[in-house]
């Protein structure tokens, strides 16, 4: 049986995701890139990193790297110095290389199209696989929950979890599936322009306006 606060999640992410179907019909990341590998790599940049600092890094990076083979032939040290300016550089480095290397030997340089394949990669999580599917495939098995993503189901209150991967099980059982795809470019979208982390009057913003509560909800980041 479905408890009266399920019933309530379940109308408020029904209306929110009416709204971001609306504005944002189409799901595409602003992660720039020319082969599907390239981002593969963009997505892995891009945790705890700004997509406008990847598209920085990849503009050059993107000249010399193409391929699965490509990235599998990187030295690491030279890999690692070109794309210093990122979030745990160092760390990143080691997984793409990794992930091409496994994606050049077992998948004959394609990039897989199962969440299974994908999370045996070095370097790709849940809300990396299915960012991948998405964008790559138009495959939305799964929500991808990023920090735009997990801030707005706190916000409005569709979750207590703060794991990830928990956060997207919650935003899941509450939502259609065949609504899956809108839900994170659209909060991603909305984050990025609309509606930033720091705390403001977001009172008069469309989303905002759909439960009042969260205009006084601004949970940490962690």
């Amino acid at each position: 049986m479905i408890s009266v606060n399920q019933k309530e999640r379940q109308k408020r992410a029904k209306k929110i995701v009416s709204y971001l179907k609306k504005v944002y019909p189409e799901p595409k990341s602003e992660l720039v890139h020319t082969t599907p590998f390239q981002f593969v790599v963009a997505v892995m940049l891009s945790a705890q990193c700004t997509d406008k600092a990847v598209n920085k890094v990849t503009a050059t990076l993107f000249k010399k790297y193409k391929t699965p083979k490509d990235f599998a032939k990187a030295d690491l040290a030279t890999f690692t110095k070109e794309i210093s300016s990122v979030t745990f550089f160092r760390n990143k480095a080691k997984a793409i290389i990794g992930a091409a290397e496994v994606i050049q030997a077992r998948h004959e340089g394609i990039v897989p199209r199962t969440e299974t394949e994908l999370v045996a990669l070095p370097g790709v999580g849940y809300k990396t696989a299915h960012v991948i599917l998405g964008e790559l495939y138009g495959v939305w098995e799964g929500i991808a929950t990023d920090t735009h993503v997990k801030r707005f189901a706190k916000r409005f209150d569709l979750t207590t979890q703060t794991d990830l991967k928990k956060i997207s099980k919650d935003l899941e059982a509450l939502i259609p599936k065949k609504d899956w795809k809108f839900v994170n470019n659209g909060l991603v979208l909305y984050g990025r322009y609309v509606c930033p982390a720091r705390p403001h009057d977001c009172s008069g913003h469309s989303l905002t306006k759909i439960w009042p509560q969260a205009a006084r909800r601004w949970p940490k980041a962690n």
